[in-house]
């Protein structure tokens, strides 16, 4: 018989080691491509994606988490299986939408579209006497034009071919800077996956659509990770003339990332500002090179090329500042209503609230993080006053949560895990460490060791169940008003239609402006929103929709035309926002309907268009016989509530700026 005991074995123990960490990860995988085939999206409710998606989906979340938190815990795996588990969960977190819905998110993705392809039809910026206020945009063009040029590169139609997919791109571009801030501070893996973790749970913001802040924000945390990493470190053996250069060469690396924040988005410079100059006053950094930098290109940006925007909108600036109350309050139709709209509110706000708490924890109860990672907390805590700034539309509140998460996640792991070191930390204790030590430490170690295991369930399994939590509630915080969100095929057939055959100079009237290619034109047809106008004139839309609206309507020139635009965006919008109920603006779409001033264009199951007669009787081109001819769509009967979609600027889990 053939003696096989020397033989070395089948699946070695490193082997082992490496792969069985990787099965809960996995498994998560096959569960969320299970969820994915089961999961019916054609009818959404008030909760959003939460009710629709396959039980298999939460069942693989629970996995992927649990598999993390032990997978992190374990000094012996490399830090390349956090990693892992991090980029399984933004698959889970940000690709489920892309993967599941036939067409984009966000009414103001679909406006970030209609600029870049109005750059591209245009062939140039445009001034506020040729686009109105959509003007800003061109006078913070670069992300637009970056856009522009990947538009011209991949050879597209347009932007909306691969926008859906935005979310998880911007997010893995946050990955890096993000490691690069968190490495600053702590060599601790177990401390840097865990806060990133904990920062992609909470970042259910909602801007990392497409968007410009999504880019300036990851180029905000960039420059912040050079200035804390780089600035007034000495050069190595070149010596003073080697440290000169290796400044400069940074200072130029500085520069570039700036200009990109600043001619990309309005809000991010200013942020980037206030935490630079926080971290010279509060002497946590004493180089003034960085702030000097950022602060005269944001001026010298504001002072042309955003003059004009600024110069109009200083007035409502002015009178903001100080108005604390009215910074953070919420405007008209920016109010959750209803059970599903409620419960994703409450959800994001707890989930916000605890990590926050968690944060104040961490540094309670890690005291070596609050000198050694103090440039950290005051960068934290830098964007706090803004409050006091402005409104930003009604934002400010979710984009100041927005710029302090970093932070907050970094706090809120180390609230999580056993004692933390810090870089410098460590540093210090390899080179104190020698090789006598105090004869009273065995017994100290053994009597921490003793109480580690008599806590052990509540160090383990404590700190998994907040894991557990927080990453289920991101859930109905991040995907909770897809009903809003959510754009069907049939919705943007019917939209698409309408601004293909619209004579320039045209007008569209709706409820607002959650729909899909909104902006399409906005070159060269106009727009009324009436739920944005004055209270009182939309009671009297809501007493008289057909007489008050088509006197709204009245005065449009031949050869253009004036359309009423009803879809289920603007429905869910309004009912989910505390706008208008769904009866009132069915009664709205009735009374079109059955007046004689209006005449049906088109219509689906998504919504209709009608066209304002002319006294003369004058029918508009593109004037159908019979209703359904949007192509993808059966014609439906009456005014039935159909689906919906959001992203209206200030609404409680994220405004869409």
């Amino acid at each position: 018989m053939t003696d096989l005991s020397d033989l070395p074995p089948l699946w070695p123990a490193r082997h082992a080691l490496v792969l069985r960490p990787l099965l809960p990860l996995s498994a998560a995988l096959a569960l969320w491509l299970y969820a994915i085939r089961h999961t019916d999206v054609s009818r959404l409710d008030d909760y959003g994606l939460v009710t629709a998606l396959h039980p298999s989906f939460w069942a693989g979340l629970a996995v992927l988490t649990t598999g993390f938190w032990f997978t992190v815990r374990d000094r012996r795996r490399s830090g390349g299986l956090p990693a892992a588990y991090v980029l399984g969960l933004l698959v889970m977190e940000r690709a489920t939408q892309a993967v599941l819905y036939p067409t984009p998110l966000y009414a103001w993705a679909w406006k970030h579209d209609g600029v870049v392809d109005h750059l591209l039809t245009a062939g140039g910026l445009q001034t506020a006497d040729r686009i109105g206020d959509m003007a800003v945009y061109d006078q913070w063009p670069g992300f637009f034009a970056a856009q522009a040029a990947l538009v011209r590169l991949l050879g597209v139609d347009s932007a909306a071919m691969y926008m859906a997919w935005w979310p998880l791109a911007s997010s893995l571009l946050l990955l890096f800077p993000l490691l690069l801030l968190y490495r600053t501070f702590t060599e601790d893996r177990r401390l840097i996956w865990t806060a990133v973790w904990l920062f992609f749970v909470a970042n259910w913001v909602g801007q990392d659509y497409f968007s410009p802040q999504s880019v300036a924000f990851a180029l905000h945390l960039g420059v912040l990770a050079v200035v804390l990493r780089r600035y007034g470190r000495t050069g190595g053996g070149g010596g003073a003339d080697g440290g000169r250069r290796g400044q400069a060469v940074w200072t130029a690396v500085l520069t570039v990332l700036v200009v990109a924040v600043v001619i990309s988005h309005q809000l991010t410079p200013a942020m980037l500002v206030v935490s630079l100059l926080a971290l010279v006053l509060l002497r946590r950094h004493r180089d003034w090179v960085p702030v000097a930098t950022t602060a005269v290109i944001f001026l010298a940006w504001c002072a042309t090329a955003a003059l004009p925007f600024l110069s109009a909108a200083m007035p409502d600036m002015i009178r903001a500042v100080g108005d604390i109350g009215g910074n953070v309050e919420r405007g008209y139709g920016a109010t959750p209503t209803g059970a599903g709209a409620l419960a994703g509110s409450w959800a994001a706000r707890l989930l916000s609230g605890s990590v926050l708490l968690l944060s104040l924890a961490g540094i309670r109860w890690q005291p070596v993080l609050r000198y050694r990672a103090m440039p950290l907390l005051v960068i934290t805590a830098a964007p706090l006053p803004m409050f006091v700034a402005s409104s930003y539309g009604s934002e400010m509140i979710f984009r100041v949560l927005m710029f302090m998460l970093p932070g907050v996640a970094f706090f809120a792991a180390a609230a999580l895990l056993p004692k933390v070191r810090t870089l410098a930390a460590a540093e210090a204790e390899a080179a104190a460490r020698s090789g006598a030590r105090r004869e009273a430490e065995p017994p100290a170690r053994r009597g921490a060791g003793a109480r580690l295991r008599t806590g052990f369930g509540i160090r383990v399994w404590g700190p998994l169940l907040v894991l557990l939590a927080g990453t289920a509630a991101f859930v109905p915080s991040y995907s909770g008003k897809d009903r809003i969100n959510y754009f069907p095929p049939q919705e943007v057939a019917l939209v698409g239609q309408l601004f293909d055959e619209a004579p320039e100079g045209s007008l569209v009237v709706a409820a607002n402006r959650n729909y899909p290619l909104a902006y399409a034109s906005y070159g060269s047809i106009d727009h009324y929103w009436f739920l944005e106008d004055d209270r009182g004139h939309v009671d009297e839309i809501v007493r008289d929709p057909a007489g008050t609206l088509a006197a709204d309507m009245t005065g449009v020139d031949r050869p253009s035309r004036a359309y009423f635009l009803f879809t289920q965006g603007q429905l869910a919008n309004s009912e989910m926002n505390g706008q208008l109920t769904g009866a009132q603006l069915n009664g709205v779409l009735e009374s079109v309907a059955a007046s004689p001033r209006f005449r049906l264009v088109a219509e689906n199951g998504a919504g209709a268009v009608y066209e304002l007669r002319r006294p003369d009787g004058e029918e508009g081109p593109g004037a159908v016989e019979e209703p359904g001819a949007v192509e993808g769509a059966e014609a439906v009967e009456g005014t039935e509530a159909v689906e919906g979609t959001e992203a209206v600027e200030g609404t409680e889990g994220g405004g869409k700026r």
